[in-house]
């Protein structure tokens, strides 16, 4: 066998396994459901992904008389799915979570690879614009706000969080000497850094003290604690009980963990801003369907009509590709494109990339031609200051 240089030379993937020849370890309980929570569980997947999961592989059976999956087949799957598209009118992202329970069920738990499951079809999801409130909306609802609602909502304007970022932010991750947040373990586990508004410090530093003050009464009752990701509770026993691991939004009452059933205090729940945030939408005479997400949305398109360029919105808010694409196409005209061509002369190539054509708008990145030199250029060109 040789690894040298060539045509018959083996790629680094060649040498690992295939993933079909490395079996999942076998599962310890005995119900199904039961053996796809800690299937989940093992692969590290999400609290919502878990609940939805269940959901559906729950409804999967109980729409086939209450069936075993390894009885049924590709046409039940489709049964079920056709009733769900048809009958229940859900929507196609509704659809292709159904469809992805439904195909971790066979692959992962019950580790079937069937010949239907490349055939089932998967619906196509539209791309939808976002809802974005403006300035003067986004004004009329935090005046409809009070308290830690309003504190809340301006501040994943402010930051464009999402709202479990925010909700799970926790005393440590407040810098106020760097003005900076630091979102942990976000949307796909990846940690990113935020700009603190420094207008909402000072409402920040109340909040914080307020959290303080239910943190020393719960270390006085001996109810002290949160929830600590992974095995941190095993390796730091006593960091669940310190105040840098607190929250930040505590929920006003204790509650009881699902996992481990332990009782303490969680931080502010979802269903309690969302029922805030409604109500002050509606009492704002605001008709769009907004929710807490149109924050993060107007937050995005109020910084590219600011003159940002479109790197600094993904930077700021983690965005995918397809919400990039909904908010530029929710965006004025006049903000999409720059108005002046760019030059498209071939000679251009042959020249340094680090000199930009001021045919190129600052708000966007320029086009290649037009950043590798003056010859052929179609107006002059500046020094980028690099070299």
């Amino acid at each position: 066998m040789s690894l040298s240089p060539g045509a018959n030379a083996l790629h680094r993937s060649d040498l690992r396994p295939a993933d079909e020849e490395r079996p999942l370890p076998a599962l310890k309980s005995p119900r199904l459901l039961d053996q796809v929570r800690e299937r989940i569980r093992m692969l590290h997947y999400s609290m919502r992904t878990e609940e939805a999961y269940v959901h559906w592989c729950r409804a999967y059976i109980r729409f086939h008389g209450l069936r075993h999956p390894v009885e049924l087949g590709g046409e039940e799957v489709e049964a079920f799915l056709t009733w769900l598209a048809c009958e229940r009118k859900v929507s196609a992202s509704t659809h292709r979570q159904a469809l992805s329970a439904l195909l971790f069920l066979y692959t992962k738990v019950l580790q079937l690879q069937l010949p239907w499951m490349a055939e089932v079809g998967r619906p196509r999801v539209q791309r939808r614009l976002p809802v974005v409130l403006s300035k003067d909306e986004l004004a009329a609802v935090f005046r409809q706000l009070d308290g830690v609602p309003r504190l809340f909502a301006q501040l994943l304007y402010g930051t464009g969080m999402r709202l479990t970022e925010g909700l799970q932010l926790r005393v440590k991750d407040l810098d106020y000497a760097h003005r900076a947040i630091v979102v942990r373990a976000g949307k796909g586990g990846k940690d990113r850094v935020l700009m603190l508004p420094q207008s909402l410090v000072p409402a920040l530093r109340d909040q914080v003290d307020r959290a303080h003050a239910i943190w020393l009464e719960d270390q006085s009752a001996g109810i002290g604690g949160v929830q600590m990701p992974d095995a941190l509770a095993r390796k730091y026993p006593r960091a669940g009980s310190s105040w840098s691991w607190f929250w930040v939004f505590p929920q006003s009452t204790h509650s009881t963990d699902p996992r481990s059933g332990a009782v303490r205090r969680h931080h502010m729940f979802d269903q309690t801003f969302q029922r805030a945030f409604k109500l002050a939408v509606e009492a704002a005479g605001i008709v769009k369907p907004a929710t807490p997400h149109t924050l993060r949305h107007a937050f995005a398109t109020h910084l590219l009509q600011a003159g940002y360029d479109i790197r600094t919105v993904r930077s700021r808010c983690e965005t995918d590709r397809r919400s990039r694409a909904a908010l530029a196409a929710d965006l004025p005209s006049s903000l999409k494109s720059p108005s002046t061509p760019h030059c498209t002369s071939a000679s251009a190539r042959s020249h340094s990339p680090t000199r930009e054509c001021t045919a190129c708008t600052p708000r966007r990145r320029p086009p290649r031609a037009c950043r590798r030199g003056p010859a052929g250029c179609c107006v002059p060109w500046r020094p980028s200051g690099r070299g």
